[in-house]
């Protein structure tokens, strides 16, 4: 595959992953009458099917990172060269804020906000650490014995961790970032935006680190 191919194939995966996330957050707070858990219980279910969806879809092309921090783990095992990983995390982070607009849009909200909805505190870091963390490590675990179930793996995985960690598991800093951008039911205040992504890269470098070491790669053993 071209590296246009592999960029187009990330930019379509992000913006659907979002427009998915925001879209479903926006509806299930409109069905909900007020229920939070319900609302979340909708945003969950519909992040998580998507997600194993766009990785059926778009692995086969540029992998369906998807995730600077995904990215940056394949960039330091030296799966992925540093120009084409740098590409992916500009095209990640551009069409994740385009899957905000494509949403807004959908709903007839207005295509331009901030959010207001602060997320802070030791505990909600620490919870885009271990849900990153658990991200990493799945994505690494069956990719490396199973990689025919890392789509399903994933999309389980997050199904779960929004509802087991606090911040409901952004785990992904292009995610984050176009997150602020919505003033919505998935909504991110900017100013807890650089924390989340600080400890969703820690989590990522923890999660390689010790899988680096509990799964090596064939060579490796070799």
């Amino acid at each position: 595959m071209t590296l246009s191919r592999k960029l187009a194939s990330e930019a379509l995966g992000t913006a659907f992953l979002l427009a998915a996330v925001v879209g479903s957050g926006i509806m299930g707070a409109r069905l909900s009458g007020g229920n939070v858990a319900l609302a979340l219980l909708g945003n969950t279910l519909a992040t998580g099917s998507v997600l194993v969806v766009l990785i059926w879809t778009f692995a086969p092309i540029s992998g369906a990172h998807f995730n600077p921090a995904v990215t940056l783990v394949f960039l330091a095992q030296r799966e992925i060269p540093w120009p084409h990983a740098v590409a992916y995390i500009v095209v990640q982070v551009g069409a994740a804020v385009l899957g905000v607009y494509v949403a807004h849009a959908m709903f007839a909200e207005p295509l331009i906000q901030v959010s207001t909805k602060l997320r802070s505190g030791q505990g909600q870091f620490f919870s885009e650490f271990v849900a990153t963390f658990g991200l990493i490590a799945t994505i690494l675990g069956t990719s490396r014995s199973r990689p025919d179930t890392t789509s399903l793996a994933v999309g389980l995985y997050i199904t779960a961790a929004y509802w087991f960690t606090a911040s409901t598991s952004f785990a992904n800093p292009a995610v984050t970032i176009a997150r602020s951008l919505s003033n919505t039911f998935a909504g991110i205040a900017p100013n807890s935006v650089l924390g989340f992504i600080v400890a969703q890269v820690f989590g990522a470098a923890t999660a390689a680190a010790l899988f680096g070491w509990l799964v090596p790669r064939p060579r490796q053993v070799q």
